[in-house]
């Protein structure tokens, strides 16, 4: 009995060090952890619509988008080194200037991540389906795809994160609730959403938006019907690397950290996370997925502590798998209505 007593006390001094529960932290920060969560969830999701819309059409998890993602983040970085800017220092640029360079930046990560994504899908999936080699087989060449595109920065780059290249002050525009809202926070959010916003209609209501649905529903009945697989495919990856590249700009508008090589795998983890959460090969699911991820990581670690952070993330995930095992919305793709 004493013993018991003992091993308790001393579970709870430990504690005091590794793990806390401070409901007034979460009180006081609720707020600005909403408008910070909510930030971050943008970010997750648009990297998580790749996920869905592979899964979607292929019934595959491309573990290799996070490096998709990270790519697109190095083709932000050298476009702000390459047009005259380094790190350390944040530029005071005319309006007009600051959103051309922002556009630069965003046309080139968009190109690098999406032009990732093509090349992944015709050297390390195409041979595989023209050979019908099961899904076990698909999900290995993703993984070891992943470490492949690491291992390339890695030997380009070497191990040390470039240095953060900034171009927009991160300045408050105005408060919630004594919350600071600012610039880049409005960006990320607003930009999220309308990327959200026409990939949903592009896929819900174009022509070729009805071949990737038909595809993800019946393959073979949709080439029966004139519809062109493997173009479909492809640009299922090609829309998933752009929605990438776009997250990596904002991604290193929002980070204070530079490129990684390594930077895409833990990202790349909860937007695959928030695509599971909201139900993995819907659209909108990955959305309010990646929302709800980037706010309750930001409770969790409020009330935990900052080391616990990624751990309440995937905490959530087994949660809610556990009372709704499709997700949230769980509607599959094949099945979105027109």
């Amino acid at each position: 009995m004493s013993m018991t007593h003992e091993l308790g006390s001393l579970v709870l001094a430990q504690g005091e060090g590794w793990i806390t529960f401070d409901v007034d932290s979460f009180l006081n920060q609720f707020w600005s952890n909403t408008i910070d969560g909510l930030s971050y969830g943008s970010i997750y999701a648009l990297v998580a619509l790749g996920y869905t819309l592979v899964y979607g059409v292929l019934k595959l998890i491309n573990f290799a988008h996070s490096e998709v993602f990270i790519y697109g983040a190095y083709a932000t970085w050298f476009t702000f080194y390459g047009l005259g800017f380094r790190p350390g220092t944040t530029p005071e640029l005319p309006v007009f200037e600051l959103v051309g360079f922002l556009l630069l930046a965003l046309i080139a990560a968009m190109a690098v991540s999406g032009g990732t994504a093509v090349v992944l899908e015709r050297v390390a999936y195409r041979p595989l389906r023209k050979r019908g080699a099961p899904r076990l087989v698909f999900l290995i060449t993703a993984i070891g795809a992943s470490f492949v595109l690491q291992q390339i920065l890695f030997i380009w780059r070497g191990g040390n994160p470039e240095n953060s290249i900034r171009l927009l002050r991160n300045d408050e525009v105005f408060q919630i609730f004594g919350a600071s809202v600012t610039n880049v926070t409005i960006i990320t959010i607003l930009a999220a959403i309308l990327l959200m916003i026409g990939t949903d209609m592009f896929v819900n209501r174009t022509r070729f938006g009805r071949g990737i649905r038909a595809v993800a529903q019946d393959p073979d009945t949709a080439t029966l019907m004139g519809v062109n697989k493997e173009r479909v495919i492809m640009t299922t990856f090609l829309i998933g690397g752009l929605l990438a590249g776009a997250a990596a700009l904002l991604y290193m508008m929002k980070i204070p950290q530079g490129a990684s090589y390594q930077g895409g795998f833990i990202l790349g983890i909860k937007a695959f996370t928030a695509a599971v959460l909201g139900g993995i090969g819907n659209l909108r699911g990955a959305l309010l997925g990646g929302l709800l991820l980037g706010v309750v990581e930001n409770y969790g670690q409020s009330l935990f502590g900052g080391q616990w952070r990624d751990v309440v993330a995937f905490v959530l995930l087994v949660l809610i798998l556990m009372i709704r095992p499709t997700g949230i919305l769980g509607e599959s793709l094949g099945k979105a209505r027109v």
